[in-house]
């Protein structure tokens, strides 16, 4: 397994329940600013092999990027049971729900 996607699926296993992180963010923290699809590939072949929290994972906009109904309606229902907010478009609020690790790791420290 290359470094990248080592460190991406042990970004992607940290992100709180509640949180959310995007593509990019999760890319970025990585090692690959512009790694973004990169991620989206590893959600798409590794979250059951792994057992990824992929719900926790949207795009730059806050919104769901899921485009079948049914694949996109359990990224929503995931959510929301997490307590997350999301609109009926699919939209989540990032300034609310964004999880960032430096941040919390301050924040839980004290």
């Amino acid at each position: 397994m290359q470094p990248f996607t080592q460190r991406v699926i042990s970004i992607i296993q940290q992100i709180p329940e509640g949180r959310v992180m995007t593509y990019g963010q999760v890319a970025e923290l990585a090692g690959s600013s512009r790694g973004a699809r990169q991620v989206v590939r590893i959600l798409h072949s590794m979250s059951r092999a792994h057992n990824l929290p992929w719900h926790r994972v949207v795009n730059a906009k806050g919104e769901v990027a899921i485009q079948d109904d049914e694949g996109r309606f359990l990224q929503m229902m995931n959510l929301q049971e997490e307590g997350v907010e999301v609109s009926d478009a699919g939209r989540i609020d990032l300034a609310l729900y964004r999880h960032s690790p430096l941040a919390w790791e301050e924040e839980e420290r004290f």
